[in-house]
């Protein structure tokens, strides 16, 4: 299988709606990082991506249509120039509500009690990737703002509009729709994994990191819509 839409958003601005959608679109599976702490032989893989090493990006993706949040949104450059085809899309949404809602969700006390019970190779990497919550860094609203409006930026001047799409999940089916060329599906736009709705999954996981609770948490909070 080959990625045809490749996520350039951060973690926390939608992305986890965004793998509802186009799976719900077709474009299926999508790759997330619930995807991948469920798959402990990537974990070494993305490290030795993010410490500049060879990657082969098939190996990663053999079974996947699409990709979006970390780890991959870091590596959209690469992606995009392994699979030409494909289309990227970079959600986006206030700085200052994304940094609240990273706060309270990924890098909240409870995730980094999670973390502490989690295998050394997946430490290694969330540490290296900059999204460890026991990292300080992590917490420095200045700098984590700065972080993220300068990744966008680079995102947006990196490709033309024909093979960019930035995108607010407010904005709906229609302009996602129009961009990859797909029929509007008559049903409402998913929107899961809301600041309540990852607090129950943690709340919900076993002690230590659960390869699969994460994603059986989303697939039940899109059940429900």
């Amino acid at each position: 299988m080959v990625l045809r839409v490749i996520g350039g958003g951060y973690p926390r601005t939608g992305t986890a709606s965004l793998k509802a959608a186009l799976e719900q679109l077709g474009i299926r599976p999508c790759y997330h990082m619930t995807e991948c702490i469920g798959r402990p032989n990537d974990w070494s893989k993305w490290l030795r991506a993010a410490e500049g090493g060879a990657v082969d990006w098939d190996e990663i993706f053999v079974d996947y249509a699409a990709t979006t949040d970390a780890p991959s949104c870091h590596f959209y450059g690469a992606l995009a120039a392994t699979y030409p085809d494909a289309k990227l899309i970079l959600t986006v949404r206030d700085a200052d509500r994304w940094f609240e809602s990273t706060q309270e969700t990924i890098l909240s006390p409870g995730v980094v009690q999670r973390f502490s019970a989690a295998p050394a190779d997946f430490n290694a990497m969330m540490h290296k990737l900059d999204w460890h919550p026991a990292d300080g860094t992590t917490h420095d609203r200045g700098r984590m703002i700065a972080r993220i409006n300068a990744h966008n930026d680079a995102v947006k001047s990196a490709f033309p509009p024909t093979r960019l799409l930035v995108f607010d999940l407010r904005q709906g089916w229609v302009p996602l729709c129009e961009f990859l060329g797909l029929p509007v599906p008559d049903a409402p736009f998913p929107h899961i994994n809301s600041t309540e709705d990852f607090r129950r999954m943690i709340a919900s996981l076993a002690e230590g990191l659960d390869p699969s609770g994460a994603r059986d948490a989303l697939e039940q909070q899109l059940a429900q819509q």
